[in-house]
């Protein structure tokens, strides 16, 4: 499961960032993730009409992935693929 809130450099992580700093982004996406999983590869399902649970009056949707390695590294794999993005359309 990703939620927005785990890739936004604008929280901490009592608030719900999950990657480290260095990787997140600001305020990213629910379509974001999805396309960053589309890129990666990754077998997904996209819920839109989730709240994340610290915010519950925010719908921002969640991702579910298929977990084929740790938690920990499908975020960051998913977190520099968000960069990536970022940084293409940035240009």
């Amino acid at each position: 499961m990703s939620c927005p809130a785990y890739f936004d450099s604008s929280k901490t992580r009592g608030e719900g960032r999950k990657v480290p700093k260095s990787l997140a982004v600001p305020s990213p996406k629910i379509s974001e993730l999805k396309e960053a999983a589309e890129k990666l590869g990754l077998e997904h399902e996209l819920v839109l009409d989730v709240c994340y649970p610290k915010t519950p009056w925010l719908k921002t949707g969640m991702l579910l992935v298929t977990k084929k390695e740790p938690k920990n590294q499908l975020l960051k794999k998913v977190a520099k693929q968000l960069q990536k993005m970022r940084a293409a359309t940035a240009k």
